[in-house]
């Protein structure tokens, strides 16, 4: 059990998919800021420990061993009885009812969340979501840190997200990869969400083609799940990696930071980018760079704005996917020129 440090003791329980686990870094900057002694422990899926171990602000990681939709009754209570009697304060991130269940578990006494899934029991201090008001995702996470009567309002600072690199795991990375020395640039052609969120294949091997003839080294990075794209990308052309299931998440993360730019969906691995100070091309489908923007002043969104978006559909609901048709190759070759 790790030492308990001065100050207030505040258990985060933490949203399950990548990019929104990058976004709760905005709300521990904001509770460290105001409680510099504070400490802050997060419940989370197992496959985010690394993220979360590149955030200075994070002191614990809880894992929960849960399967995506899987409820995990004794899991829970497992995990509850060995929090209990060391917080002081939870923040339920997520909006489900059994999200908020280890912390009523846990019996800590304050538990701070947003009403939503008849799970007003498990909550002792529920708000209520005032989605014109707090219209980011990011905004509803750090609402949740401060007091009641200044999150209403929606006018507060959103510190940006920060990962820390690791060098000496960059040089492994490069080594073991076999990557070169020219300037790298990152594509991201999955999106866990569906294909109304991913740019043609054949525009990022396009894109690919045009950056490798002036020089660059492309790096397509993703899951497992997105190796097959990476190697329709990638697929002999010289100068080209196919990354994708070959690195973990924390590796992404010194991957990234080493690349000039990224060129990305709307997907977690954008966020990790932004966070690692790249310089990102965003590209915007079926969902909205008004609600979950890339949260750096170093991006270049591509979003088209037609009268159709964004439906936040996971297929295009029209069959033509235009959102993403119409953004040609050529368009994110000249931002990337600048």
């Amino acid at each position: 059990m790790p030492e308990a440090a001065p100050g207030e003791r505040i258990l985060v329980v933490g949203p399950s998919w990548v990019g929104d686990m990058v976004m709760a870094q905005s709300l521990f900057k904001t509770l460290k800021a105001r409680q510099p002694g504070a400490w802050i422990g997060v419940v989370a899926p197992a496959w985010s420990r690394p993220i979360l171990e590149r955030m200075a602000e994070v002191d614990e990681v809880a894992p929960l061993e849960v399967g995506h939709g899987e409820f995990g009754w004794a899991t829970r209570r497992r995990l509850a009885a060995e929090l209990r009697g060391r917080f002081d304060r939870a923040l339920v991130l997520p909006r489900s009812w059994k999200s908020a269940l280890v912390p009523f578990l846990a019996r800590i006494p304050r538990r701070t969340g947003f009403t939503g899934e008849q799970r007003y029991a498990l909550l002792n201090d529920r708000r209520r979501l005032d989605k014109s008001v707090l219209d980011q995702t990011v905004k509803r996470f750090v609402a949740l840190g401060l007091p009641a009567s200044e999150a209403a309002g929606g006018d507060f600072a959103l510190p940006r997200p920060e990962l820390s690199r690791d060098e000496a795991n960059l040089e492994r990375l490069r080594e073991t990869l076999g990557l070169s020395s020219r300037p790298a640039i990152a594509m991201m052609p999955g999106a866990e969400y569906g294909p109304a969120k991913q740019w043609p294949l054949a525009y990022f091997r396009e894109l690919a083609e045009a950056l490798v003839a002036e020089g660059h080294e492309v790096r397509v990075m993703g899951g497992p799940k997105d190796a097959e794209a990476g190697e329709m990308i990638a697929k002999g052309l010289e100068g080209a990696h196919n990354l994708c299931g070959r690195t973990r998440l924390g590796d992404a993360v010194d991957l990234l930071a080493d690349c000039r730019q990224a060129v990305t969906n709307d997907s977690g691995l954008m966020h990790v980018a932004a966070a690692a100070g790249t310089r990102v091309q965003a590209i915007y489908g079926s969902s909205s760079p008004d609600y979950t923007p890339p949260l750096t002043d170093n991006a270049e969104i591509h979003y088209l704005a037609l009268a159709c978006s964004p439906c936040f559909e996971r297929t295009c609901p029209l069959g033509h996917t235009n959102c993403l048709n119409h953004l040609p190759p050529a368009r994110l070759l000249r931002a990337i020129r600048g």
